[in-house]
């Protein structure tokens, strides 16, 4: 999951080995351990590394190479949101320049279900009904999440893609509440404001919590009340805070149940739809919904911004068993304003790369990459595609290429086998631009490129400016073949052309992702 967010993010994974990047990662204790002790003459020596929770993000870190801190959290339920609030800190700190944060929770036992129905804290029907009249009780989950986090600045810098900023964050613990395992709702109210002004927000600023809310009879009303009485007081009763909780949709995935809610608002900011909660018929009457302005999402709506230019926001809660509290406050990516364009790819062939380390996994890869190509998809770009495919994923020894001018000829050539070039590399090796010299011309060579590859055109162009004082030609005349202009036959017309088509060409497969570790040069007079 670790690999598959840096992915995401357009990062190639094995590009991060020996960098500063952290690993934070929240569990809720092995449960394969037990199941393994029942067979010790068999052990080799693994139990320790397996099953030590140190280990869950040391193998990471070890894995990929990263050379950041490397923590594994366990606050039960609000271990993934108190990691997440960790790496944040730790990016602020300059512990890291990029960190990876989040949670897993697998059951392999029945330990969980045994235990919670001892203490009366599970659903008779296995459904979370959070803040509903008819909650008894949250329905177990297994689940895994892990974000990539980066300062914003330096995303920017990087060309990263922001999907959200973390706003601010806080974390606290219930202290000698009314049972260890009892919420608190004082606590959940400092969080709540530790966090606000972490972020310097007020509560007003924030459109929505997806809160906790695992549909337990004692936990919904105090955390219920809790939100009333931060985020529901002094709001226009035309803007209520809007509350939600992931558990309904999904179950509770405990220490992944904090970075489910992240990912669920994530998307909610990125589509402007609020997914509704389920399995509320009717409102909880132990809360005392009066007490403030906060409204049930009972069924799913738009997300407008309050104002021209304002950015949407939302709140996470997470509190775990263990007393200890998190809030995260996350806002809408704004727009950078000094970012260029993503102007969509004109015309051209571009080449949709996939490798992998077998054949099988090869033909998966070719597989999935053929099913997203066939959803004819009109936010999805060829060129951006292609650049992805070359410079954000891990190159392997298996290798498949298709070519094609537009989504549907790429997708026909994924579909079939005749349609790929497919090869194996003898090994991963450095990318070197070979520029070869005099003989390799022909008329009109670059002249379709100078209007379909804006990357081409502007290197050309530089090349031109770089020229005009040393001729009395110009360079993307003598290309188009232009009237008058001369003839590459010149070898003073020869060298320069070849030498600057060449360069342009490099910069066009830079553009799509190619990093050369050499630029071999090659010229003749």
């Amino acid at each position: 999951t670790s690999w598959e967010a840096v992915e995401d993010a357009g990062i190639d994974p094995t590009s991060l080995q020996g960098q500063q990047v952290g690993v934070f990662a929240g569990t809720n204790g092995p449960h394969y351990e037990p199941l393994l002790r029942n067979t010790a003459e068999d052990l080799e020596g693994y139990v320790g590394t397996g099953n030590a929770a140190s280990i869950m993000s040391g193998r990471v870190s070890y894995t990929l190479g990263l050379e950041g801190p490397a923590v594994t959290v366990d606050t039960a339920c609000s271990s993934s949101l108190v990691a997440l609030h960790l790496a944040v800190q730790a990016l602020r700190k300059g512990e890291c320049g990029l960190a990876l944060a989040g949670g897993v929770t697998v059951m392999s036992t029945p330990t969980t279900f045994v235990e919670f129905s001892r203490q009366r804290g599970l659903a008779e029907d296995g459904r979370s009904k959070a803040f509903a009249a008819s909650a008894d009780g949250f329905g177990p989950a297994e689940g895994v999440g892990m974000l990539l986090v980066e300062r914003l600045s330096d995303a920017r810098r990087n060309g990263h893609r922001v999907l959200a900023v973390v706003r601010g964050s806080a974390v606290n613990q219930d202290g000698a509440s009314n049972g260890l395992t009892a919420p608190n709702g004082p606590s959940q109210q400092r969080v709540i404001r530790r966090a606000l002004a972490d972020a310097r927000l007020t509560t007003a600023d924030v459109d929505v919590v997806e809160a906790h809310g695992t549909g337990t009879r004692l936990g919904d009303p105090i955390e219920a009340q809790a939100l009333i009485a931060t985020y529901g007081q002094g709001r226009d009763t035309e803007q209520p805070l809007l509350l939600g909780s992931l558990k309904s949709n999904i179950g509770h995935t405990q220490a992944a149940a904090g970075v489910s809610g992240i990912i669920k608002m994530v998307q909610a900011m990125r589509h402007g739809v609020l997914p509704k909660t389920l399995h509320v018929e009717k409102p909880s009457d132990q809360i005392d919904w009066s007490a403030g302005t906060v409204e049930l999402l009972t069924e799913a709506m738009d997300w407008p911004r309050k104002q021209e230019g304002g950015l949407r926001r939302a709140a996470v809660s997470s509190f775990g068993i263990s007393g200890t509290n998190a809030h995260v406050v996350l806002e809408e990516a704004p727009v950078d304003e000094d970012a260029p364009a993503d102007e969509p790819s004109v015309g051209g062939v571009v080449p949709w790369l996939v490798s992998a380390k077998t054949p099988a996994a090869l033909d998966a890869q070719i597989g999935r990459l053929a099913a997203f190509a066939s959803q004819g998809r009109t936010d999805a770009d060829p060129g951006a595609v292609a650049r992805v495919l070359a410079g954000g994923r891990a190159q392997f020894e298996h290798r498949a290429v298709a070519l094609g001018t537009g989504q549907d000829d790429l997708a026909a050539a994924l579909a079939a086998p005749e349609g790929l070039v497919r090869g194996v590399t003898s090994g991963v090796g450095r990318v070197a631009f070979v520029f070869p010299g005099q003989g390799t011309q022909w008329a009109g060579m670059g002249a379709e490129l100078l209007d379909v590859s804006k990357e081409f055109a502007a290197a050309m162009a530089e090349c031109e400016a770089a020229l005009s004082p040393y001729v009395d030609w110009s360079l993307e005349a003598v290309v188009r073949q232009a009237p008058g202009a001369p003839t590459l036959e010149r070898v003073d017309v020869v060298q320069p052309v070849t030498f600057a088509v060449m360069v342009s060409l490099a910069r066009v497969w830079q553009h799509h992702g190619v990093t050369p570790q050499a630029v071999v040069g090659h010229s003749q007079g």
